[in-house]
């Protein structure tokens, strides 16, 4: 089997491959056309976020057995043409889990504790102690929505504090001992701090607008390490400046690049976005919560492990 690489990832995945008795090639440059003019000759490829796997990509490549992407996603590719195609989708969210989980975490307790604020004054001079005054995690109620891997690692990090922990998923049954799955009006009802953890689906897609903002019977803060295209930007300004809600921690924005790459790279940035830069209430980072050292390897490994499972059953 003859397996390209379209993005560079942990070189522990090609190895394994390779001892699989793969052949590894890889292409880290090329356009989408020049791979689409040799893709024919592979059976598998592995890629992470460079482009879109679309219709005619994969009726190009005609001897395509699997799909492997280095992340915990798969809505870069045409799911429905591939599973059509027979060709396997492999994807790894059990390996940067516990990254997304700690990420959630670390960015609420630092917007409580105005963390980024206070670095920000004590580097120019300024030692205001009242005007840092945190609040505390312990004995809030956090909703979560979305409850898979990503989920239930966040939920498992709560686990120290005093909090009551919510799920609302559209599955039935995926509670477990770090949170009670609710109906969705029970959430709206009872959310001190909602974190999304869904996949982008067209359910999902701008899901987070003025109307779903608007059902929340409390004042809340909001974290997203899911995909920026779950969250209407401007009406997320909206209610931060009416104080619906009290601040955001975005991972992921709405004006993110497929490929996740060069969100500067045009200078006319949105107006809801230069809010968001400007205040104190929000906390940003560029689409990292998945993204550590421990987390690049757990990804390759995750994928060898799938890989290998997929090659045991189709030899």
């Amino acid at each position: 089997m003859k397996v390209l690489f379209l993005d560079t990832n942990h070189p522990h995945l090609i190895h394994s491959l390779q001892e699989f008795g793969l052949q590894c090639d890889e292409d880290y440059d090329a356009s989408k056309e020049k791979i689409e003019e040799k893709i024919h000759l592979y059976d598998g490829i592995v890629i992470r976020s460079r482009f879109k796997i679309d219709k005619n990509f994969i009726e190009k490549a005609i001897n395509l057995k699997f799909i492997a992407r280095v992340g915990a996603g798969l809505e870069s590719i045409d799911i429905h043409y591939a599973k059509e195609k027979k060709i396997e989708l492999i994807a790894a969210p059990e390996g940067n889990r516990n990254a997304v989980g700690e990420h959630a975490l670390g960015m609420i307790l630092a917007l409580f504790n105005q963390l980024k604020k206070a670095d920000s004054e004590i580097r120019q001079g300024k030692w205001l102690r009242e005007a840092n005054r945190g609040i505390e995690l312990d004995g809030k109620t956090v909703g979560i929505i979305g409850y898979g891997n990503m989920g239930k690692a966040f939920a498992k990090k709560l686990k120290g504090f005093d909090c009551e922990v919510l799920c609302y998923d559209i599955k039935e049954n995926v509670a477990d001992t770090n949170a009670r799955q609710v109906k969705i009006d029970e959430l709206f009802e009872k959310t001190d701090v909602l974190s999304l953890h869904i996949p982008q689906t067209e359910l999902t897609n701008k899901m987070f607008d003025a109307k779903f903002i608007s059902k929340f019977k409390k004042e809340f803060y909001l974290i997203n390490t899911a995909r920026g295209s779950n969250v209407v930007t401007s009406d997320l300004v909206e209610a931060i400046k009416s104080n619906k809600i009290l601040g955001a921690c975005l991972d992921v924005l709405e004006y993110e690049k497929s490929s996740f790459e060069n969100f500067f790279s045009d200078d006319n940035l949105p107006e809801a976005f230069q809010y968001l830069i400007q205040s104190d209430r929000v906390l940003l980072s560029p689409h990292v919560a998945g993204w550590t050292v421990e987390s690049k390897f757990k990804l390759a490994d995750t994928i060898v492990l799938k890989i290998g499972q997929f090659l045991n059953q189709y030899r």
